[in-house]
């Protein structure tokens, strides 16, 4: 393995494609310390902690685990790659069948693909404008408030013109993010934006285990973990043996899960060129059985804030008992009613997203063109129904993985009494991104060190 590890260094290119890719990493991070100016960070620092094992808090640290950002701090890159994650959704969307000169433009190739990047990038400033103005919003709130900041000889007129400032920085930060990740797309390895959400996941992951099993500001050892059986909140020696072995066991799960495929079987038709007798080769027809990755979590996530936070909102401005309550039953891993909610969504946005990315018919066609044929159906409208059929039976499997590691964290911290910062780790968006987009930086290298003659990392 060291040696395999090794011979990847010896290639000039793929060395300095590494190289290139951990300096602009780098810069992302120095960037994730640079805070906006004139906020008290230390009043900011200080009500963020306290709303960390809120709702709130869970909420805004959850949408910073998957872009990439940090919406509890007010530094330059607090928006991450987010809004332009929203944007390239949009255009996805928008290209597969609801704007027809987009599905034009997708089918023309790189050419077409190069021009809805461009308005890809254009789309993503005014989202960057609105969320911004949102998060500034909650930087700003008034002291009294569980999550606004102290500005010092700000008020008034002065403190309008201020948050445009901010505002435009927050914005000019997430664009930097975005030249960064395309940066990494042409001159290192791997895709930009996934290694920059995959690095800020991996960035909590010391703090996370700092804070399970180190004494809060004193780095020493807590004593339950010495012990059998602890305090509520507290972590013992069967707490720790059992998460550790539920992170392995996860980990190979996704892994498996997100590799695994179910193979079409199809043929080539024969064709008798002068004395020759050419086709007939078998083949297969990949059908990934977590077809929509990550993408329907991220959706159902991103939905059920919704909820939470009208009657959040309306509990505050009311008073209302009942609000209230709903508001409790809609936080993020807050018992049964928001985890039956997540997992009803993930499975209705799988279905959607692997309806948008995979069309039967379309793929129909394409066999036919190329003189393919899957052995015991005809061409045409009966292979794509059997084709439909496979696919929705694939992607209720994939539904349900997603769903099972989706809910994983909110088991952990409601029945074993862990943070959520912690169990996080053990499932759900953050674990799905860092796997996908580890093998998917695995398989990049292979092609590399394939390509020159050399043993891969993995032997498929």
């Amino acid at each position: 393995m060291f040696q395999q590890i090794a011979t990847i260094f010896k290639i000039p290119e793929l060395r300095r494609k590494i190289f290139i890719t951990l300096a602009f990493l780098a810069v992302y991070r120095i960037g994730y310390f640079i805070p906006l100016p004139m906020i008290d960070q230390a009043i900011l620092a200080e009500n963020m902690a306290n709303q960390g094992g809120g709702a709130l808090g869970q909420v805004l640290g959850f949408v910073s685990l998957f872009s990439g950002g940090n919406l509890s701090n007010s530094c330059i890159f607090a928006l991450g790659i987010m809004p332009y994650i929203s944007a390239s959704i949009i255009m996805q969307l928008l290209s597969s069948g609801v704007i027809p000169a987009l599905e034009k433009l997708k089918k023309e190739g790189a050419s077409g693909q190069k021009k809805i990047n461009e308005y890809t990038r254009y789309i993503t400033v005014p989202i960057c404008l609105i969320q911004g103005a949102f998060l500034f919003n909650s930087f700003v709130g008034s002291s009294d408030t569980s999550s606004g900041a102290a500005i010092a000889g700000i008020t008034g007129g002065n403190l309008v013109y201020f948050g445009i400032g901010a505002v435009l920085m927050m914005t000019a930060g997430c664009l930097f993010l975005m030249w960064l990740g395309e940066q990494i797309d042409e001159y290192g390895i791997g895709n930009g934006i996934s290694l920059i959400i995959m690095a800020g996941i991996i960035s909590r992951l010391p703090d996370a285990i700092s804070s399970l099993i180190f004494v809060p500001g004193t780095g020493q050892l807590k004593k339950s973990l010495f012990t059998l059986g602890s305090e509520a909140g507290d972590v013992s020696l069967e707490k720790v043996l059992i998460l550790l072995g539920l992170f392995v066991g996860v980990i190979v799960a996704v892994i498996a899960m997100t590799k695994a495929q179910r193979r079409i079987p199809m043929k080539s038709a024969r064709h008798v060129r002068g004395r020759r007798e050419v086709g007939g080769t078998k083949n297969y027809l990949p059908m990934k059985l977590n077809t929509a990755g990550v993408m329907p979590v991220i959706f159902a996530s991103t939905l059920l804030i919704l909820p939470w936070f009208l009657f959040n909102l309306l509990s505050q401005q009311t008073q209302w008992a009942w609000a209230s309550d709903l508001s409790n039953l809609f936080g993020r891993g807050s018992g049964w009613v928001y985890n039956m909610s997540y997992v009803i969504l993930i499975f209705v946005f799988t279905y959607f997203w692997v309806a948008v990315m995979f069309n039967p018919k379309e793929v129909s066609e394409n066999l036919k063109e190329s003189g393919s044929f899957v052995p015991g159906y005809r061409p045409g409208k009966p292979t794509a129904d059997y084709l439909e059929r496979v696919l929705m039976r694939v992607t209720f499997i994939g539904a349900a993985f997603l769903a099972v590691i989706a809910i994983i964290p909110s088991v952990l911290s409601s029945k074993m009494d862990i943070p959520m910062n912690v169990a996080a780790f053990f499932g759900g968006t953050g674990l799905l991104i860092v796997i996908s987009v580890a093998l998917d930086l695995v398989q990049k290298i292979n092609t590399h060190l394939v390509m020159r003659n050399y043993q891969g990392l993995t032997e498929e």
